[in-house]
């Protein structure tokens, strides 16, 4: 839901100001702009929400089954919720999912695959970002 744009960009925000070997391309203004205008515009939106504590997590779903955001707030990290969101997309794509997730991130990539990911490629850092880059792909059926 769009109203959910700038709480998930600051979800983003808070990830990416946490991360020491991510840098920072953009203010949080653009990311915020960034999630209103293409993000929730492009994708399908699927967000967690706790009782209470508002906005736990999301993941972007572009038309084609490519995983383009799945970010989580910290306090919600280890409790299943990113779990719970990628059965989601998973759900919504039985045919496949993709993404790419940045080689430094052994956290995420440990996630990944336990939940069936398997890599397919990557780059040595053709991203905005400079870094090294790996590609995953998951199927229902191998």
């Amino acid at each position: 839901m769009p109203a959910d744009a700038d709480g998930c960009a600051a979800i983003f925000d808070a990830w990416l100001d946490a991360t020491d070997w991510m840098p920072r391309r953009h203010p949080p203004s653009a990311v915020a702009r960034f999630h209103r205008e293409h993000l929730f515009k492009t994708c399908r939106i699927i967000v967690a929400e706790e009782e209470g504590r508002g906005l736990a997590g999301y993941l972007a779903l572009d038309g084609e089954g490519f995983v383009a955001a799945l970010y989580l707030a910290d306090r919600a990290r280890g409790r299943g919720i990113g779990a719970r969101l990628l059965a989601e997309a998973k759900a919504a794509r039985p045919e496949g999912l993709t993404l790419h997730v940045f080689a430094a991130n052994e956290g995420a990539r440990r996630f990944y695959a336990r939940e069936g990911f398997v890599e397919t490629g990557g780059t040595e850092g053709e991203n905005e970002e400079g870094l090294p880059d790996l590609f995953l792909e998951w199927r229902a059926f191998r």
